[in-house]
């Protein structure tokens, strides 16, 4: 199938991005939201998200108005229903993922692709609620979409051939670099950086080394670009939380049990950048370690 026109769920950090990327690419996009409001938003981020690539030159200001002219919004997921891929990216939430997947299977051509942009829980799970399993795959972005380069194509045991091959060709078309994948919890990043970050964690509950250290450690040791404490904090504690916890009901391996440490933090509120505290507090004189007590 020939992809002209593509549909995002959800407008938040993840789906605009897509959006974005997929406007960008030269495809007809629309990005739907649940309101005016949170559509809004989105499409304000996309376009800050332009600016800053024309103004660091990574972009033209041709480049810029002819992403915007091939982006629209909405909040009927009707308006979805021409589009060849469609891509979901909406919270975390399996019975959220399913109820949207099944209304799309409602509205959408019986020959549409159907992705979703799932980090943690399984495709095959969303596929089935669908008339259309074997058009469906994962298609697992990393934030911040516009930067970085990996996507995730992730196939089922249902999908079929040419569902793979067209969307892992689309994937190369908006200026990514895909690799397949089979249908396992955490595909292959986060099946293989989950574990590494909780054991982090637990080297701070045992006081093996500071924060600092820890961090230092692994970026002048192995030519990390962040200790993965920074990295924890920058991709927020909660949702690492929630995928753990998601990968640890699939594998049940010790390795993808949240600790302790990180539960707590997460019931404190302590999230990382995005609430200003985590394993760094980032007041007026920081990043600097936290207090955590221990």
């Amino acid at each position: 199938m020939t992809i002209t026109r593509v549909g995002v769920v959800g407008a938040g950090l993840m789906g605009s991005g897509i959006a974005q990327v997929s406007a960008a690419g030269g495809y007809r996009t629309v990005v739907r939201e649940v309101s005016r409001e949170l559509l809004d938003r989105g499409l304000t981020k996309i376009a800050a998200s332009l600016d800053r690539l024309v103004k660091r030159g990574k972009a033209t200001v041709e480049q810029k108005e002819q992403t915007l002219k091939n982006l629209s919004g909405t909040t009927a997921l009707e308006e979805l229903g021409e589009c060849e891929l469609v891509i979901e990216a909406v919270t975390e939430d399996i019975a959220v993922k399913k109820e949207v997947f099944g209304a799309l299977d409602a509205i959408c051509k019986p020959e549409a692709i159907f992705a979703t942009n799932t980090s943690s829980l399984t495709v095959t799970e969303m596929a089935v609620v669908t008339r259309r399993p074997e058009q469906f795959v994962g298609l697992h972005f990393f934030n911040p979409v516009p930067i970085m380069q990996l996507v995730e194509v992730v196939r089922t045991i249902q999908t079929n051939q040419a569902t793979f091959d067209t969307v892992f060709k689309w994937a190369q078309s908006v200026g990514k670099v895909p690799i397949a994948c089979k249908d396992n919890s955490g595909f292959v990043v986060n099946l293989l950086l989950v574990p590494y970050l909780l054991s982090a964690i637990r080297a701070v509950e045992r006081g093996t080394a500071s924060i600092e250290d820890i961090d230092r450690g692994m970026s002048l040791g192995c030519g990390h670009p962040m200790g993965p404490l920074t990295l924890l904090d920058f991709v927020g504690l909660d949702t690492i939380y929630s995928i753990a916890n998601i990968m640890f009901d699939e594998y049940r391996e010790a390795q993808y049990a949240p600790p302790p440490l990180l539960k707590q933090m997460v019931q404190a509120g302590f999230y990382g950048r995005k609430s200003g505290r985590g394993f760094y507090d980032y007041g007026p004189a920081g990043p600097v370690p936290a207090e955590l007590g221990l």
